[in-house]
């Protein structure tokens, strides 16, 4: 079922789902469903199942020449996405980027994705590599989200790269694509960054999923201005509750989310990070609840690999 049948089936109830990271290669899927059993519970309609892009490393040769390598740290998306829906019998909704994949690289995802009866796909640009200063597209890939949107879009229409396949077969994949309440670390202005996610959804998007936040007083201003600019598809805020100090400045610098100053002053008179995890909770909870009453569509909660404080706040709110 496609995310929008989803909220339109909740009648104006905010649903609970959660997104989570393939295992590190060489782990087995067994730590994926130890995130997912506990959470089962609150009925979470949908799982997002992120990808990540292959990177290069550099090994030292005997002779002192480097040798180029490539790394798959998480490979799996597509199998856990299948594993997934067979398990639990719940839409899997892989990522798809830009980065790591020529146009053919991403039209024969869509149909291997397609032949698992998967229904939805979240469209991404993706970051760049450690190597990379600046984000670099594959050649004959895509520079921006856009344009993935509108290939996915295409292959919805019947309309594949080679045009002359015959009774093209037509898929039809609800489209996500992400936001930024606080502007992509990228964009000069949130101005801009509203202009581009409009065009995402002009090309063919059909849901937004938004970066993390922990003021809901950015979620709701980044709603209105989208509202604003005539953006009308259901925005889903995404969630993740602190868990450790050190997140105070990984998170700022990785997702450039301002932490507001009473949760920061909070975790920083932790004395562990046991305490920092009930702090984490308890500012979640009231964030959860905050955009209850608002009516959003989803919680959606960034696991990252654990379940246990999304499970004590999901616990609260639903």
């Amino acid at each position: 079922m496609k995310v929008t049948q989803h909220i339109e089936k909740a009648n104006g109830n905010t649903l609970f789902t959660l997104e989570i990271l393939p295992p590190l290669k060489g782990q087995t899927i067994t730590s994926i469903f130890n995130t997912i059993d506990p959470l089962m519970e609150f009925n979470p309609p949908f799982i997002d199942v992120t990808y990540h892009r292959e990177e290069y490393v550099y090994k030292e040769l005997e002779n002192g020449l480097l040798q180029k390598q490539v790394v798959r740290k998480r490979p799996g998306t597509v199998g856990i996405c299948a594993a997934i829906q067979n398990k639990y019998n719940v839409d899997a909704i892989p990522h798809i980027l830009c980065g790591g994949f020529t146009k053919e690289d991403t039209e024969n995802f869509l149909i291997d994705i397609g032949f698992l009866g998967i229904d939805n796909v979240m469209a991404l640009r993706g970051d760049a590599v450690k190597n990379e200063t600046y984000f670099t597209p594959e050649k004959d890939g895509h520079n921006y989200a856009n344009e993935l949107v509108s290939q996915i879009s295409d292959l919805n229409k019947g309309i594949y790269l080679d045009d002359e396949i015959q009774n093209q077969a037509k898929t039809d994949f609800c489209i996500g694509v992400a936001g930024y309440p606080e502007k992509h670390m990228e964009a000069p202005s949130m101005d801009s960054d509203i202009y581009f996610l409009k065009k995402k959804i002009k090309k063919g998007a059909t849901y937004i999923v938004t970066q993390m936040f922990f003021d809901n007083e950015k979620y709701f201003a980044f709603v209105n201005k989208c509202r604003a600019e005539g953006i009308t598809v259901p925005i889903i805020p995404g969630l993740k509750p602190l868990a450790t100090k050190k997140q105070l400045n990984l998170i700022p610098h990785r997702f450039s989310a301002e932490l507001p100053d009473d949760l920061i002053m909070e975790v920083v008179k932790c004395k562990n990070n046991e305490a920092v995890r009930e702090v984490g909770v308890e500012w979640c909870v009231n964030q959860c609840k905050g955009l209850i009453v608002a009516g959003v569509p989803i919680l959606h909660f960034y696991s990252m690999g654990k379940s246990d404080n999304i499970k004590a706040i999901a616990a609260q709110v639903f």
